[in-house]
This record gives C-alpha cells, structure tokens and sequence, in this order.
C-alpha cells in the first residue's frame, strides 16, 4: 500500500504543478496550439472549469479559480493517501 500511496502522491503533485505552469504561461504571449501548451490545458481545464463558473466575477483581472483548485487537489490528495494507508 505505501507503493499506490508514493504513486497518488506523485500523480496529485505533478497535477499541481501543471496548475502552476497554466498560471505562469497565462503572464506571457504563448500559443495556445503548441502541443505543450494543449497538454496543460486539455489536462486542467476539467479541473479548473468548475471552480471558475463558482467563482463570483470581479472587476480585477485576476483569476483565483486556480488557487482554489490547488487547495482542493491537495485536501483530495491528502484525504486519498490516508484512506489507502489505512486499507494496509
């Protein structure tokens, strides 16, 4: 059970930073099309998409559904990895 722990963790931590990468690239001119770029969106959209239509709309330009989502990912993370150590 440690092994499917280690490997949760890695999933939920690798997940996070292509969170982060999405916010740093939203800072600079990119294409959207580059394989890379499609990655990080075709795999954090999912995620992000609820959090941005909770999310009251502000005047600021700023985007906190990210944030919120990292915190969720990592309760949902934590919540995981202590379930499956305590099946072993």
């Amino acid at each position: 059970m440690q092994t499917l722990a280690i490997l949760v963790r890695v999933v939920f931590e690798t997940f996070n930073w292509l969170i982060i990468a999405r916010i740093l690239l939203s800072w600079f001119p990119h294409d959207p099309n580059h394989p890379v770029m499609r990655f990080i969106y075709e795999i954090t959209e999912p995620v992000l998409a609820p959090f941005r239509r909770i999310m009251p709309r502000t005047s600021m330009p700023i985007d906190f559904s990210p944030v919120i989502a990292i915190l969720v990912v990592q309760l949902v993370e934590r919540l995981l990895i202590s379930f499956i150590l305590r099946l072993g």
